[in-house]
């Protein structure tokens, strides 16, 4: 977390038992307020795979105790996607219902490759089809093609926004992590189209970033690349290829048209229980 440690009060908190390190909080502190790391797309409580309830009780009491001590009047606790658990075990939930209320719940899409999944015909006759477009997939491609010709244009056309990650952000992440944060760019006679940003988690991958330029998306480009991947993770004994959230700020709350473009890409929605607990 240390790239983006200028935007954030760190709170990050070490918990023990004794004089042994049981658990970690990632947090921050802003407007009085204690949050599970804002500058994480997941956080809450890392815990170990043999602590039982009544411990996991005590660490969140533990938490709103340190919260009280720094005159907090409040704790935003973001809760992990099930599929990263390593021990499905839902006991935090249970006692952040008893604490606090539902603050909100993000809309998680992912491949359950295990459970078996379908792209939908239209996408794969389409790929069937681009096999003779002369595309070329480059792994570990340059993330500053990426960035400067395909990423920070398409956010700022459509959205007016820029991505979360700055150039020199993500070459910095990828620099401490090449195991886990891999670019594909897909061309065409050495012309970028689109590119796909990947974060690897043990068994878990998640597409951080997708994009493409407005030739690529006339040619479908993204989607290949996309469908590419989820065959090669397949291939790999990968479990679960997540496609991160739809939320919006919509009237429906979502994107409609992202969600149906990834559901038809073999994803099924999981939540992300966000809760607060009043101190």
């Amino acid at each position: 977390m240390e790239y983006h440690s200028d935007r954030f009060e760190d709170h990050s908190l070490l918990l023990y038992k004794k004089d042994k390190l049981v658990a970690l909080f990632p947090a921050n502190l802003r407007d009085n307020t204690l949050y599970s790391h804002q500058g994480l797309t997941f956080g809450s409580f890392i815990l170990q795979k043999k602590q039982n309830a009544y411990e996991v009780y005590q660490l969140l009491e533990l938490v709103i105790n340190y919260a009280k001590k720094h005159g907090c009047n409040a704790i935003v606790v973001k809760t992990m996607p099930s599929f990263y658990y390593t021990v499905q075990s839902n006991e935090l939930l249970y006692f952040l219902a008893q604490k606090g209320t539902l603050h909100s719940r993000n809309l998680v899409l992912t491949i359950d490759y295990r459970a078996g999944f379908h792209i939908h015909k239209t996408k794969l006759k389409h790929y069937e089809k681009n096999h003779h477009t002369g595309f070329e997939i480059v792994e570990k491609g340059s993330l500053s093609e990426f960035w400067n010709q395909v990423l920070i244009p398409k956010l700022n056309d459509k959205y007016e926004a820029t991505p979360v990650h700055s150039l020199e952000e993500i070459k910095k992440l990828e620099k401490l992590f090449p195991q886990n944060i891999i670019q594909y760019n897909i061309k065409l006679e050495n012309e970028i189209l689109a590119g796909i940003t990947i974060f690897k988690h043990k068994k878990i991958v998640k597409s951080q970033y997708g994009a493409n330029t407005k030739k690529g998306a006339s040619l479908r480009a993204l989607e290949y690349l996309f469908i590419y991947l989820i065959e090669k993770f397949q291939q790999e004994r990968m479990h679960y290829f997540s496609m991160g959230t739809v939320d919006a700020a919509t009237e429906i709350g979502f994107n409609a048209g992202l969600l149906k473009q990834k559901e038809e890409l073999g994803c099924v929605c999981v939540t992300q229980d966000i809760f607060k607990i009043l101190l």
